[in-house]
């Protein structure tokens, strides 16, 4: 929310300063979001991370199982057993209840990480691609219109097709 908020104050920075030096300015635009989908690196990232993420999926669902198998049991004898054993069986749920919270943390930010470490190439080479484009056509900003709503984007100013030419996509 803070960097939606910065990047539109900037933008509207940059059309009031703009008016004042409207022949030094040319801000274009480019749906980031759309560039990275439509590159063939995308679908191999993603299928690494669909394969990162099911390791973590299935101990998840192991550990659930488990827990669910004790809870039924505890549920079934709990009627004759001991205080003191009953005690000992709630603790138990709760330890391993604590623990799968603590491994779904754990696994969430291992896979934020990975894909962190994935992507970077990718939007790196996305990044070069928009500026060596913007450079050429003589754009001094380019705003990610995937990041905020575009109230007037002329479709000159959209640097999306040229991008992926230069790329090499479709």
């Amino acid at each position: 929310m803070k960097r939606l908020f910065k990047v539109a104050l900037v933008a509207v920075g940059m059309l009031f300063v703009g008016s004042y030096a409207q022949a030094q300015s040319k801000i274009g635009h480019i749906n980031f979001n759309a560039l990275i989908d439509q590159m063939p690196e995308t679908k191999t990232i993603k299928t690494q991370l669909d394969a990162y993420q099911k390791q973590f999926v299935d101990q998840y669902t192991t550990m659930t199982q488990e827990f669910q198998t004790k809870g039924q049991a505890y549920e079934a004898g709990k009627a004759t057993m001991t205080d003191a054993i009953r005690t000992s069986k709630e603790t138990e749920l709760q330890d391993l209840q604590k623990r799968i919270g603590d491994f779904q943390n754990d696994a969430r930010a291992k896979v934020e990480a990975k894909s962190n470490e994935l992507t970077k190439p990718l939007f790196t080479k996305a990044r070069a691609a928009i500026s060596q484009v913007a450079k050429e056509k003589g754009y001094t900003y380019v705003l990610d219109s995937s990041q905020i709503d575009l109230i007037v984007s002329p479709d000159g100013d959209d640097l999306l097709a040229p991008t992926k030419l230069k790329l090499g996509l479709k």
